[in-house]
């Protein structure tokens, strides 16, 4: 049995192709006749509240527990956490048992969170420009911004949001070609795959991994 990829596999994975080329690649994937090129209150969503998990993030003033505490409400403010806890199970969501979602959602959640401040407070101190979105139906947005600052070149990070006018919810993101939500969906279940349909195995492996 292959145990479940620890945090720090996945990190590593979190390379490859520009985040535009993946831009790119979702908006091809589209009928021209159900995709538009912008979505302004998509793009302006993104801009405001990504700038405020950098902002947070970059508070000097702030101690660890206290940064972690307002990540997680702004988690809570722009994420779609039910829909992601959803959907990184893959086919598995439609087996899950209540139990085992019971189980599963609050591990993941603190799972998750880890990543995304990992990889997001490499930004710290910095600010976001949105370049662009294309909407891939009327409420499925991809925005792509550019990330600036702190004398490197402009870090490119596109974020999946869906909804619509001004209510918006981020379900995805994409840091340097690699989408966070899929590549978990795609180690999680394997993960279970090869542990045959045991999803407490992966429960257990995202456990110990929140406390490392």
């Amino acid at each position: 049995m292959r145990p479940a990829p620890a945090r720090r596999h996945v990190l590593t994975r979190l390379g490859g192709a520009m985040a535009l080329a993946g831009l790119a690649a979702a908006a091809a994937a589209q009928p021209a006749a159900r995709r538009s090129a912008r979505n302004p209150q998509a793009e302006a969503f993104v801009e405001v509240q990504a700038q405020k998990v950098l902002s947070v993030l970059a508070d000097r003033s702030l101690s660890v527990a206290q940064k972690q505490q307002a990540f997680r409400r702004l988690i809570d403010q722009i994420a779609d956490v039910p829909k992601i806890t959803n959907f990184v199970l893959g086919k598995y969501a439609r087996t899950i048992t209540p139990a085992e979602r019971a189980r599963f959602n609050p591990v993941f959640r603190a799972y998750a969170e880890n990543v995304y401040q990992s990889r997001i407070s490499e930004f710290r101190g910095e600010t976001l420009k949105v370049t662009g979105s294309v909407a891939r139906t009327a409420g499925d947005v991809v925005v792509a911004s550019l990330v600036l600052g702190g004398g490197r070149d402009p870090i490119p990070v596109s974020w999946r949001v869906l909804g619509g006018g001004v209510a918006w919810k981020v379900v995805d993101v994409q840091i340097r070609g690699v989408w966070l939500a899929i590549t978990q969906q795609q180690d999680f279940v394997s993960t279970i795959d090869n542990a045959g349909g045991d999803i407490s195995v992966l429960i257990a492996q995202l456990q110990r991994n929140s406390r490392t």
